[in-house]
């Protein structure tokens, strides 16, 4: 058999028209979404995100599809099964002719009042160029991509009533197909909770002047050493549970229940706050001490803890889980995970603990482990120590998925370049009895398929914020040097 290179369109212009079966649109059927693989790659399920709409996936996507799953990487290959499932439940008793027209998507349990959408499978290999359709050249190194444009541009051709849409997260190939004269081209926006990354929650709410000139009525009571307020809720209409309120004259309040009406604010001491102490640290800065907060709450079962580098996330989780695991027999271990490169995946035919193959993925955590224990009098037998007593553990992501952690302090570390599916995957190990913290930063997300928008670790922050036994802090502070405070701020 032919390689697909071979079958496809060549570049001339003298050949025949098209075979390929007509799509058969429904009347109120006016988008046609062309879906590029790095779509289905990022959300598997991505299907049921155009509604009542038609899904086109060419057949090239199918063959990428297939060629991935196979691969190495265990992240990439595994969302690539998962969205071919996806596919074959909705194509799965259809009929040839069906797959090509269109088979309907089943809808979700809260959508049963749409129209169905639809889903076809088109067959590029069988294009013909014409023409009066712009193509591109499918002989090239970009063939793929450029058969995929191409498939957006013959069904624009053919149904001029309809706006055809190539849905993608390559923006090179946004701009190809802009070029080539398609009308319609969109990044995959379903996982966007924001529309600009500087609207997403800090976990405080800064006030100029004094909080307490905007309150009307306050009901102030005492429960033991404790204070509580309780104030219209109008007076903090973007209020969402367990977030602080600093203002310019030293108040700190946080939030600890919210009615249609009322907000409740516990009155914490901005000194107390920085004299708090987790295994012998004690916070630099009010966004430290607020996070320490956050993590010594019992009800709180998620933390996340987002800011630059040198801001002192993960040593804040690190201190706070020796201290819950050793002082306090909270959790029976500690399990540090972060994603690793792909190359990262021949790691498991090296010889040597999993500990020790994780070793140069893990290493900042080695390093916070010696500022917490570099003034002992051996340092290092201290660090060993702790490492055994508090039975830390270093994990990799893509060895995580289909366990459950159950009694444990879990620490999520450089969170950013995952997406939403992902963190959802590792979120819901998460068993009885156990915390984990989601640590990441923004402004350093190394997958190109990934922004600040569309990262896992935003829509988490904002996806989180409203749930009572969540808690999220933005750390601004660069506590490692005034030369990465300088980096970190103008490069």
């Amino acid at each position: 058999m032919k390689p697909l290179a071979d079958i496809v369109s060549s570049g001339s212009r003298t050949r025949p028209a098209s075979t390929v079966s007509p799509l058969i649109l429904d009347p109120f059927q006016k988008k046609i979404f062309v879906l590029d693989t790095n779509v289905l790659l990022h959300d598997p399920m991505a299907l049921n995100a155009f509604k009542e709409h038609r899904v086109v996936v060419p057949m090239t996507v199918l063959e990428e599809l297939d060629h991935i799953k196979d691969r190495h990487e265990k992240d990439v290959s595994r969302e690539a099964r998962i969205a071919i499932q996806a596919i074959d439940k909705v194509m799965a008793n259809a009929s040839p002719q069906a797959i090509q027209e269109g088979v309907p998507i089943p809808h979700t349990a809260n959508e049963s009042n749409l129209v169905a959408g639809k889903l076809s499978i088109f067959q590029d290999q069988k294009l013909a160029e014409l023409n009066e359709i712009p193509y591109l050249c499918t002989t090239t190194d970009h063939a793929n991509d450029n058969r995929i444009i191409n498939v957006a541009l013959e069904l624009q051709h053919n149904h001029p009533d309809h706006t055809v849409c190539l849905v993608t997260k390559d923006i090179n190939m946004r701009l190809k197909a802009k070029g080539s004269g398609l009308r319609h081209v969109e990044d995959y926006r379903k996982d966007k909770v924001l529309d600009d990354i500087d609207l997403l929650a800090q976990g405080y709410e800064r006030i100029n002047g004094s909080f307490w000139d905007r309150v009307v009525d306050v009901e102030s009571k005492t429960d033991g050493a404790a204070t509580f307020h309780v104030i219209d809720r109008a007076a903090l209409p973007n209020a969402y549970i367990n977030m602080f309120i600093v203002d310019d004259h030293g108040f700190v309040g946080y939030v600890r229940h919210i009615t249609r009406d009322h907000i409740q604010l516990a009155d914490l001491s901005q000194d107390g706050l920085m004299r708090q102490n987790i295994w012998g640290l004690q916070p630099r800065n009010l966004e430290q001490a607020m996070a320490i907060h956050l993590l010594r709450q019992e009800a709180i079962d998620i933390t996340v803890m987002t800011g630059p580098a040198g801001s002192g996330k993960t040593l804040l989780a690190l201190a706070f889980g020796l201290q819950a695991i050793l002082e306090e027999n909270r959790y029976n271990k500690l399990i540090v995970a972060r994603s690793t490169p792909p190359i990262a995946e021949d790691i498991g035919f090296l010889p040597g603990t999993e500990e020790e193959k994780m070793a140069p993925w893990l290493a900042a955590f080695d390093d916070n482990l010696e500022i917490l224990h570099g003034w002992d009098e051996s340092p290092f037998g201290s660090i060993e120590y702790v490492k055994e007593k508090a039975n830390i553990q270093f994990k990799s992501l893509n060895f995580m998925r289909g366990r459950s952690f159950n009694n444990a302090f879990i620490i999520l570390d450089e969170a950013q370049g995952l997406t939403q599916f992902q963190l959802k995957s590792i979120i819901t190990r998460v068993g009885a009895n156990s915390k984990i913290v989601v640590l990441g930063n923004l402004a350093q997300i190394d997958n190109k398929y990934i922004t600040p928008l569309t990262s896992g670790l935003t829509y988490l922050v904002e996806g989180f914020k409203h749930f009572e036994h969540a808690g999220i802090m933005h750390v601004n502070g660069i506590e490692r040097s005034r030369l990465a405070a300088f980096a970190e701020e103008n490069l």
